[in-house]
């Protein structure tokens, strides 16, 4: 009898756990979704007045972009140069096999644009610290982002909570695979952001300055 007391008395514990976690995660992407909503626009809506584009880096194979980052190039290259005179390419360069801002860079020439409008940030390992980077490395203030729409509540919410005055455009061009596994995803991935917004951890590099009102060939080595 004691036993089975334990084991109702831990299983109410847990289930109460289980409850103030699912209430925790729901109550903070709530947060996140509707800080981020008000500063979300359409491609209409777009003004001029921006620092820089910011396209947030995604999968590549080779010297060839994923069909999500193929959309975000395609997306923030045609507002170009009418919403800022610069690009940011932010993305993963954690091996010297695998680029995201190379193939970011290149795609973006191929759409006629400048080699010195365009800046490559190659430690953008995460939406958190291409933000936090793009405000401390590149002395970005007023960023337009550029993503899909699930990850743009977030990349969004990021940029402002670090103090950038930033807006985000939409890159859904088609459907994508997988997706329902990259919302569930999202959810964890914005609590965690949320918790960093709030404590600031520096990212994984820093460095020296490179002024997004520069010429961008000199982050593009």
């Amino acid at each position: 009898m004691i036993f089975i007391k334990k084991l109702k008395t831990l299983l109410i514990i847990a289930a109460a756990a289980a409850l103030v976690c699912t209430a925790a995660l729901l109550i903070i992407n709530g947060i996140v979704k509707h800080s981020a909503m008000p500063y979300i626009l359409t491609d209409s809506e777009v003004s001029g007045g921006f620092d820089c584009i910011l396209i947030l880096g995604c999968g590549v194979y080779g010297d060839r972009p994923s069909h999500m980052l193929e959309d975000r190039l395609l997306t923030g290259t045609a507002l170009y140069p009418a919403a800022a005179p610069k690009l940011l390419m932010s993305g993963d360069n954690s091996r010297d096999d695998y680029n995201e801002v190379a193939v970011m860079r290149d795609f973006a020439i191929g759409k006629n644009v400048p080699a010195e409008d365009i800046f490559m940030d190659h430690a953008g390992f995460s939406t958190y610290e291409s933000m936090y980077r793009a405000r401390d490395i590149f002395g970005a203030e007023r960023v337009l982002i550029v993503t899909q729409n699930y990850h743009l509540y977030r990349a969004v919410y990021d940029a402002r909570a670090l103090g950038l005055d930033a807006y985000g455009v939409g890159a859904d061009l088609r459907e994508y695979r997988g997706q329902s596994f990259r919302d569930l995803r999202e959810i964890l991935a914005r609590v965690k952001d949320f918790v960093w917004c709030i404590f600031e951890p520096k990212p994984t590099y820093l460095g020296e300055s490179i002024p997004i009102n520069g010429i961008g060939n000199a982050a593009n080595n």
